[in-house]
């Protein structure tokens, strides 16, 4: 279990300050005095030794399945945010494919007063772009962003009906929101299970072809193209993907992407042994698209990293690959997963990383940028980037455990996030 501290002077001494937002990388003290970042403090203040640590602004996720309400057996909005707490993310942005779907003003109010009797985090609702999710009538943005959301997706579900898509994004212009899309064009992916190439023929499922994905995205970018529409694409996952975002935010286009932290560490050849923990939408694909989506991250044309944590019961993982639900958690382990895939082979370093996940995600959803400045309330992450550790998902604050990295070998660790006065510490 999380335990939390309360502390009305900290200090963190000697820690690396990686705040991309002001382009700041150096050693100094942290100090924070009533919740808020200060110059100095009293002799009395807390100390932390910050001697080989990061602190930066506080980890954002913008793509997280927190499932409450309607399925709890999965995860509670409590469960979910103790899960980023101790992935070291103070800030998370939750789906609305939930039970009712958050297409209504009430039920974006039930998710922020949840969130707000657990206090581990902040929750900002991601409300459903149309009624039901049913990809038919749309919902009304305008209300739903005054109750809370901050932005629109029908996530799981890509938006079919053009006309529908395109109506989504005149009222998104209007109200100055953005539009998220799972981009599948379910024609193509058919009833396919993972990938479709090599893995899913020996494995004799069928694939999905990665074209559903391009296909709606091109389309997708035509009307951008027409109506100067805010569009961020979900969960990328090929390299013609990527290409077409490249091209398109050189174009000018308002379009900003993201990618999942099990689309950079991990291939098709994951699922060759059926683990129904591999299995997720978009599939996991072949080493090419892989390497373009970390490329595509580092330069810049992938603006964030995500987890799409997907909690799923044991039971309903347990029936074997074809059948089992999509969906992996990640809130746990994606910053050691990210500096695996990132770090650790030479392609970037600390602060390109914590850019992705700190910046980038903010300026998707078109909110301040977090720094660390005097004067501005304290909401920080601490991290230890070469602590190793082995993932153990008996050991997680998430209610599920259908995690693709159970036992895998990580460096770098969160060991404690800040929230005003909240010190918030991982018990392992």
């Amino acid at each position: 279990m999380l335990h939390t501290e309360s502390h009305n002077a900290l200090v963190i001494r000697a820690a690396r300050v990686i705040d991309p937002a002001l382009q700041r990388d150096e050693i100094a003290d942290v100090i924070v005095v009533d919740g808020r970042y200060a110059e100095r403090a009293s002799a009395a203040a807390h100390v932390l030794e910050g001697q080989g640590l990061i602190v930066c602004p506080g980890l954002m996720d913008i793509h997280v399945h927190l499932r409450e309400p309607g399925f709890e057996h999965k995860e509670t909005i409590e469960s979910g945010t103790a899960a980023a707490a101790a992935g070291g993310f103070t800030f998370v942005a939750c789906m609305p494919n939930t039970k009712p779907p958050l297409d209504n003003p009430k039920t974006v109010a039930l998710v922020l007063e949840k969130a707000r009797q657990a206090d581990r985090c902040t929750v900002a609702p991601i409300a459903a772009i149309t009624r039901g999710r049913r990809g038919v009538d749309l919902t009304h943005f305008a209300a739903l962003r005054e109750a809370g959301a901050v932005a629109f997706s029908d996530d799981g579900d890509g938006v079919q009906d053009t006309a529908v898509m395109r109506a989504a994004f005149q009222q998104a212009t209007r109200t100055e929101s953005t539009v998220i899309q799972h981009c599948q064009d379910n024609q193509l992916a058919g009833k396919g299970v993972l990938h479709g190439g090599l893995v899913a023929a020996k494995l004799k499922l069928r694939g999905i072809d990665p074209a559903a994905e391009e296909t709606m995205l091109e389309r997708d970018l035509a009307l951008c193209r027409e109506t100067r529409a805010r569009y961020h694409v979900a969960h990328v996952s090929t390299a013609r993907a990527v290409d077409l975002i490249r091209k398109a935010k050189a174009e000018g286009l308002p379009v900003t992407a993201e990618v999942c932290t099990h689309h950079l560490a991990l291939t098709d050849e994951a699922c060759a042994g059926a683990d129904p923990n591999t299995k997720m939408n978009p599939p996991l694909r072949p080493r090419a698209d892989v390497e373009a989506c970390r490329r595509g991250l580092v330069d810049g044309t992938i603006d964030c990293i995500v987890t799409d944590h997907a909690p799923h019961s044991p039971a309903e993982k347990a029936v074997g690959f074809a059948a089992a639900p999509f969906g992996v958690i990640g809130l746990e382990t994606a910053l050691g997963v990210a500096a695996g895939a990132l770090i650790q082979p030479g392609l970037t370093g600390w602060p390109t990383l914590i850019a992705r996940f700190t910046v980038g995600p903010a300026s998707v959803l078109h909110l301040p940028l977090p720094h660390i400045a005097t004067g501005q309330p304290a909401n920080l992450t601490l991290i230890n980037p070469a602590a190793p550790w082995t993932v153990d998902p008996l050991l997680f604050e998430s209610r599920s455990r259908n995690t693709p990295f159970a036992g895998w070998r990580l460096a770098g660790r969160p060991v404690c996030t800040l929230r005003g006065h909240r010190l918030t510490r991982p018990a392992w």
